[in-house]
């Protein structure tokens, strides 16, 4: 693995701007009339910061100041303009003291003493949290530093513009800190347009006049003049908001359809935005509280979150075989891979390249916070990594545009692997096709558990005691590798047969042979939800049972979700399957793959405006998750009908036979997939596709 260090072209924050903005004799002047001429003005800067920060008896070691009073500081007087600059600095609480009583501060220091055991098992483990999360270069996107040899904290101070931070608290206060770090300075207008924002006005202005227009020859053909949609042209369709949305929201049953795996999906999506919502929260006051409640037992439902990840790769390798097996022949699939890669690789480019556009030349313009370097530090990425990301091949080469499109690489590169299997299942001869599905997953599964075994991974960075080394090289090496998260997609492929031969055999199970299965099934999944627990235990230490989650916990998850699958595709699931079949899930089912690519970056922007800490409580966090998911939900829906459906309209008709003329059903041109996340529509769909493309 090889991480990339390249220095964008186009910074967020131009560091030039903070040069050329100052000017000792202006600051002079202006820190003189500040503390001569205009008190109720200097206690504006004053009051912005520093302070103690609240709730260090509770972990948290950062001070964020008042962000918008600061920057909102515009004076003109005589012939200069006072304007605020907020600045966070990294200093010892010792040297706080000099800001008012002393003895006050050393009371502090002496509380803190007795919990810094606790404050350091925490420190480490929200850097290794973060670590998993991002995939950055950077130690840490927080700011919230603590040193306790030194007794470090992060403190918000406002000063005037031209001036420096030293001579302006030298100025302003009257004191003189030694012994701080300036950890960055921002003030208006500090963000550069880049070559990036341009680029985004020009795409999604052209996205907005061709939806108008599009849009408008709908309306006026079919509601208006009442004319025959077979009639009209597909191309100047394809991005009719009207169209769209109708084809978006309409559901037709279809037989054969393997209808659970929208409510699998819905909610695998869901979950997975719910575990990011409780790691990438705003500064948290009660940090210490927050540690506890993820080391206990209560909380297993959100540090576990990370298997959800693998449903999908199930899913990938079921949906690839399901879609293909008894459909197209091993010949046809070699005469046209180029069509097999070409449609895949289309089919995700649109959303992904947006999202990508949106990180680069977009967020960082449309807000602002005292937080806003986890946009910034996003964007930065992202003006030098974009291309990776568009390659597919960003796990390989940290940090990662997009952290989380991790998943996306290691999908498309197992999916141009899975001819080497699909040759033989698409043979026609079933001893053929299970021989090279088994030996598939045999050679998967042995060559898993030698690189863990040989490599003595950690079983999950939600301990403790674990170092930064230790999970950085957890996230580098283990979670975002091919090779060690490849097991799902093979038991997906193995389940994808598994479907067509129970039904080709027409195979058929007694209650009590049903029932067993099941709970089996439902223990061996919780099984592998539970495994990571004993990890959170101060005192763990056993690299063999590391060693065998890491192999195998992953595969038993996907057998787990595939037998449910099966069950409920042969009339075996009973009440769940009703339950996952619910028409309440398609429409979430239909935008998981935009909601997949938008909902981090639109986290950061949420995280970035922060400008105070929020209290962490289990309930307020779900609370949080539902007005996000909203959001989230929002956004999917308008770049799917703008995005997604008119560009995978077009891609139909060029990688299929031709321009076509419009289908009067409102899911007739609908677009199809293999990919869990990208697929939003029934089996019979995603089959038709496979062998029009095939």
């Amino acid at each position: 693995m090889i991480i990339t260090e390249w220095e964008p072209k186009h910074p967020p924050f131009d560091p030039k701007l903070y040069e050329e903005a100052l000017h000792p004799e202006l600051c002079a002047k202006q820190t003189q009339y500040l503390t001569l001429n205009d008190t109720l003005l200097l206690m504006t800067f004053l009051e912005s910061g520093p302070r103690i920060p609240r709730g260090i008896l509770q972990g948290n070691f950062q001070d964020l100041g008042n962000y918008h009073q600061c920057l909102g500081i515009n004076r003109e007087i005589d012939d200069m303009v006072i304007d605020g600059k907020y600045c966070q600095l990294s200093v010892g609480l010792s040297d706080l003291g000099n800001f008012g009583n002393p003895t006050e501060y050393q009371n502090v220091i002496n509380a803190v003493d007795t919990i810094k055991d606790e404050i350091h098992l925490y420190n480490r483990f929200q850097k290794n949290v973060e670590i998993l999360g991002s995939i950055q270069s950077e130690k840490s996107l927080r700011t919230n530093e603590v040193d306790m040899g030194g007794l470090r904290f992060t403190v918000a101070i406002c000063i005037p513009k031209p001036c420096s931070t030293r001579r302006a608290l030298s100025n302003l206060i009257g004191t003189e800190l030694i012994n701080y770090r300036e950890q960055m300075c921002r003030f208006r207008n500090d963000k550069p347009w880049s070559p990036g924002l341009y680029v985004a006005i020009v795409v999604f202005s052209l996205i907005g006049i061709l939806a108008i227009l599009s849009t408008s020859y709908d309306i006026w053909n079919t509601v208006i003049q009442k004319r025959d949609p077979k009639a009209l042209n597909t191309i100047c369709l394809s991005f009719s908001v009207y169209t769209n949305s109708r084809r978006l929201v309409t559901y037709k049953p279809v037989r054969g359809s393997l209808e659970c795996v929208d409510g699998i999906r819905a909610i695998t999506m869901s979950w997975i935005i719910l575990g990011h919502t409780f790691t990438r929260l705003p500064p948290i006051m009660n940090l210490l509280e927050a540690f506890q409640i993820a080391m206990s037992f209560r909380s297993f439902w959100m540090t576990s979150a990370d298997i959800s990840v693998d449903t999908f790769f199930m899913l990938s390798g079921l949906l690839v075989v399901y879609t293909t097996v008894g459909k197209i022949s091993s010949m046809k699939l070699l005469k046209n891979l180029h069509l097999f890669y070409l449609n895949r690789y289309l089919r995700m480019f649109p959303l992904l390249a947006i999202t990508i556009l949106l990180q680069t030349g977009v967020l960082h313009y449309i807000y602002d916070g005292a937080m806003w370097s986890f946009v910034a530090s996003a964007t930065a990425i992202c003006r030098t990594n974009w291309w990776l990301t568009l390659l597919y091949v960003q796990n390989f080469f940290p940090p990662l545009c997009i952290g989380h499109t991790w998943y996306l690489a290691i999908d498309m590169q197992l999916h141009i692997l899975s001819p080497l299997v699909l040759f033989w299942v698409l043979s026609g001869k079933q001893n053929r096709a299970w021989s090279a599905l088994i030996a598939a997953l045999l050679i998967c599964l042995t060559a898993t558990s030698l690189y863990n075994f040989l490599n003595n991974f950690a079983g999950s960075t939600v301990r403790p005691t674990l170092s930064l080394d230790e999970a950085e090289r957890y996230g580098m090496y283990y979670y975002v590798n091919t090779l060690a998260r490849s097991s799902p997609f093979f038991v997906g492929m193995c389940f994808g047969y598994l479907i067509h031969y129970w039904r080709d055999k027409n195979i058929r199970l007694s209650r009590i042979s049903n029932f067993i299965l099941w709970i089996v099934n439902l223990t061996a999944m919780w099984l592998a939800i539970y495994s990571t627990e004993p990890m959170k235990n101060i005192d763990y230490d056993n690299q063999i049972f590391d060693n065998f989650v890491n192999s195998y916990r992953r595969p038993v998850w996907a057998c787990g979700l595939g037998w449910i699958i099966l069950a409920c595709a042969e009339g075996y699931g009973g009440p769940i399957n009703w339950f996952l079949s619910l028409r309440f899930w398609k429409l979430l089912s239909r935008l998981s793959y935009a909601m997949y690519l938008l909902h981090v970056p639109i986290q950061f922007v949420i995280i970035g405006a922060a400008t105070q800490h929020i209290y962490f409580s289990t309930l307020y966090i779900m609370y949080i998750f539902c007005g996000q998911y909203v959001i989230y939900f929002i956004f999917s829906f308008i770049f799917t009908i703008l995005v997604d459906s008119p560009f995978s309209n077009i891609f139909k008709i060029v990688l299929g036979s031709g321009i076509k003329k419009s289908n009067p059903d409102p899911r007739g041109d609908e677009k199809t997939s293999e990919n869990p996340l990208v697929a939003r529509q029934q089996e019979k769909e995603l089959t038709n596709e496979q062998n029009k493309n095939l």
